[in-house]
């Protein structure tokens, strides 16, 4: 393989070496040394070496992450460096992959997905109330479009604000000030973390839909490193691949990014997949949510040649049924459809617009 470096163990035997880019936040080291131990698990003879960087939204912090208009804030560097054969493998949150990878590129892995909501972490001194019981003009902490525009509408009692850093620092800013009465994170980054006590509520898919991929990790490598696709290929769990790829497809085909209010959820139960989304004006006044379902049963009758190797929406998985990866992308096509054929792109545009001008 093309980046790969080789040691001799202590017998003499040369093992591979495989490395793996990663950001250099705790969160991102926590969740890259899962990935690790589960290869080392699957592989013993490989050994793998972990690089850390540090990535364009990892140094600009005073700036809402909607305003900055990079496309691959959190990813740009680590792909750079799998250009360059300086790793061989980058894990990400997939949450944080655009739609549309760089040519050369694929997610050889989509791995189970964390609780993938959204949680409410309050100000000590607010730690027996909920977003509705907070008093009036509370302010609430997050960066996230998405999220101030659905809890707006839903709470409209509320003040939302932006609040940037790692998880570390937000967690910091909220306790040390009394700027923040409570700020909205990812479940699946504290549970990752170890701080599920300081969760004080989980939002629902009535108060709050999530995004993108938002609690699954991603496995990206070069879409020409077969062997490396092959090993990567066993983490992938069928059920969250075939939501991711949904999500993905339905956020790609309405064009939206971290600059416009665009929220999902879904779900597989009995062979059917549902997927629910979103789009939000950016004060949550003006929206539109539709629900659609297909199945993703894996035919046994079908004499359909797929290619396996094919690409939907950026992942490559092929040990999942292609019929049901077809299935799975062309629902989130048909459901961003519906929702453009009664005014999305309106609704996005000036909400884009909006963004642009703040």
């Amino acid at each position: 393989m093309s980046g790969e470096a080789s040691s001799p163990n202590r017998n003499g035997k040369v093992n591979r070496v495989i490395r793996i880019g990663t950001r250099k936040s705790q969160l991102a080291r926590i969740q890259t040394d899962s990935v690790a131990d589960m290869l080392k698990e699957l592989y013993s003879d490989v050994d793998l070496e972990i690089v850390g960087m540090t990535t364009t939204g990892d140094k600009i912090l005073d700036t809402a992450l909607s305003k900055i208009g990079e496309k691959s804030l959190f990813t740009k560097e680590l792909e750079n460096a799998l250009e360059r054969n300086e790793v061989d493998l980058v894990v990400h949150s997939l949450k944080d992959l655009p739609t549309t990878l760089p040519p050369g590129f694929t997610i050889g892995a989509v791995l189970k997905r964390e609780n993938p909501h959204d949680a409410v972490v309050l100000h000590p001194k607010h730690k027996d109330k909920t977003l509705e019981t907070l008093p009036e003009n509370s302010v609430i902490g997050t960066s996230s479009l998405r999220r101030a525009a659905q809890l707006k509408k839903r709470f409209p009692h509320l003040d939302f604000k932006d609040i940037r850093g790692n998880l570390n620092t937000r967690l910091k800013k909220l306790d040390e000030k009394d700027d923040f009465a409570a700020i909205i994170l990812a479940a699946a980054g504290l549970r990752r973390m170890g701080w599920e006590n300081r969760i004080s509520q989980i939002l629902g898919p009535e108060d709050c839909m999530y995004a993108v991929g938002q609690g699954a990790l991603a496995v990206e490598v070069r879409a020409k490193d077969e062997d490396i696709l092959e090993m990567v290929s066993v983490l992938h769990h069928p059920d969250t691949v075939l939501r991711c790829i949904a999500e993905r497809a339905f956020l790609r085909h309405l064009e939206g990014g971290c600059s416009v209010p665009v929220a999902v959820h879904t779900e597989v139960k009995d062979s059917q997949l549902y997927l629910t989304g979103a789009v939000y004006s950016l004060d949550g006044s003006d929206s539109l949510k539709e629900t659609m379902q297909t199945s993703v049963a894996a035919s046994e009758t079908s004499s359909e040649e797929v290619d396996e190797r094919l690409q939907r929406v950026g992942v490559t998985a092929s040990k999942i049924s292609g019929a049901a990866q077809d299935r799975a992308e062309r629902l989130g096509v048909d459901l961003a459809n519906l929702l453009l054929s009664k005014g999305a792109k309106e609704i996005l545009t000036v909400a884009r617009q909006l963004n642009d001008a703040r």
